[in-house]
């Protein structure tokens, strides 16, 4: 009997001492899986972290004067040209307020947030952690990333570093800071649930997907990992779903932010191409192994891959020994190389593979002659061409009358819902005449962000109108 108490009590030993030494291995695992709280981290960050409110002028009535004296007969084409201004009652300007989130990048002041957040604000206001309010003003914004950069005029100021987004994996742990619905420092949790996501605002979309909580007043505020740094910008929900929010990557966001401080503007890089994912079809017709790559479908003339040797039915492969998989990956990989820059373009032709050296060109949505050669869509949704004789003719405008004849109107934008249609002409732009693309984009590049356009249309012979958007 005293044996089996002997033996029981050294089993007993070897246990606990097996259970004490594999205890701080398992701790270790757990802790790094399940933080033991973000109090740390929130203490730490929330000195970056400010509220953002906006007041800007809103023109017309809002929702409630559209649904007493919008279209209150229909249809209104005909009865505005008997009716004149008594059928168009113009109510007075209103002021509307918004609230936002941001971080502070620097200690004398720049802070980061969304463009969206800012647009076409006239006054904006930030309020740091300690309640201090300042005044800030736009250094400059990139409605294509929805990215903003403002400063207010402060020394000493606590920023927040930017971490590498690449780096954080899908499962990893991070924390939202920010003011939704205005209530300051709100701190939530949660963990990347993927990231590349594509939600249809831009060319440029390469989310991260979050679980951490995020609502209205959460955009522009920062997406932080545990050791407290930035790697995405809150910027989007899914209104319909819970517990899915969007942030842009710190990857993508830096660059674009050193050149808001810079110039206070963002130049991308352009090859000139127009392309399409690879199909099986393809693939089999041009001998590749896979559908990785992208196919030129077609090469804008006098553009840097026109003057590169590139051709329509190559196939790219690869910049700068990136691989390129899809049409996406191309796109953001140019656009995230500066304007002038050479890079080296893998492609394939006729089964052979060959590498051209690319001169990279300004994107055309920057540079309004190269935009008006291509006949692109503008901001607004038209497609222009210059009158011409022929033309004029054919939809009854005089031979000495000059402007723009709007040839497509793209579907779901701001000028497929303002009333004009494919023939009409284009005279003025915010009351400067137009005769031809170039004088168009040139006048259009000088009215700010957020600033009002005034289009003065004409239709057949005497009907003029005015239709208005926000730049």
């Amino acid at each position: 009997m005293k044996h089996l108490n002997k033996t029981h009590l050294i089993l007993t030993l070897l246990v606990s001492v097996f259970l004490l030494t594999s205890l701080p291995v398992w701790a270790a695992q757990n802790q790094k899986m399940i933080p033991a709280g973000f109090s740390d981290l929130a203490k730490t960050a929330k000195a970056g972290v400010v509220n953002i409110q906006t007041v800007k002028t809103v023109q017309g009535g809002g929702r409630v004067f559209e649904h007493f004296f919008g279209h209150p007969f229909g249809n209104r084409e005909g009865l505005e040209e008997f009716f004149g201004p008594f059928f168009n009652p113009q109510p007075q300007n209103r002021k509307e307020q918004s609230l936002g989130s941001g971080f502070i990048i620097s200690k004398d002041g720049y802070i980061v947030t969304n463009h969206h957040v800012i647009k076409g604000a006239d006054e904006i206001k930030v309020i740091l952690h300690d309640k201090t309010e300042l005044d800030a003003k736009i250094v400059g914004t990139d409605p294509m990333t929805d990215l903003a950069l403002i400063k207010v005029d402060a020394e000493n100021l606590q920023p927040l570093k930017f971490g590498k987004s690449s780096e954080a994996p899908i499962g990893s742990w991070v924390v939202a800071i920010g003011s939704p619905f205005g209530l300051e420092q709100t701190v939530t949790a949660g963990i990347i649930s993927a990231k590349g996501r594509i939600i249809g605002s831009g060319p440029y979309d390469d989310f991260i997907q979050t679980d951490a909580s995020i609502n209205p007043g959460n955009s522009g505020g920062p997406l932080l990992n545990l050791d407290g740094e930035v790697i995405g910008i809150n910027t989007a929900i899914v209104r319909s779903g819970q517990g899915i929010g969007f942030a842009i990557p710190s990857d993508l966001a830096t660059g674009i932010i050193d050149q808001l401080i810079d110039t206070q503007q963002v130049s991308r890089g352009w090859m000139g191409v127009a392309i399409q994912n690879i199909t099986p079809e393809l693939a089999e017709y041009y001998g590749i192994d896979s559908t990785s790559g992208v196919y030129v479908a077609k090469v804008y003339e006098d553009n840097p891959a026109h003057e590169a040797g590139i051709k329509s039915g190559d196939v790219i492969l690869e910049v700068n020994g990136e691989k390129i998989e899809t049409s996406r990956d191309l796109t953001l990989t140019i656009a995230n190389l500066k304007v002038d820059e050479t890079v080296d373009v893998k492609i394939i032709r006729e089964g052979k593979e060959k590498t051209v050296k690319v001169k990279l060109g300004k994107r055309p949505d920057q540079d309004p002659e190269v935009m008006a050669s291509l006949g692109e869509f503008d901001s607004f949704g038209f497609k222009f061409k210059e009158l011409d004789a022929a033309t004029a003719q054919r939809l009854g405008y005089p031979e000495e009358v000059k402007g723009l004849i709007v040839t497509e109107i793209k579907p779901d934008s701001p000028a497929e819902s303002s009333g004009v249609r494919t023939g009409d002409l284009l005279l003025e732009l915010n009351r400067q005449r137009i005769t031809d693309l170039t004088s168009y984009h040139e006048v259009l590049s000088r009215i700010e962000q957020g600033r009002t356009a005034q289009l003065l249309f004409r239709r057949g012979n005497s009907h003029v109108y005015v239709v208005r958007f926000e730049k």
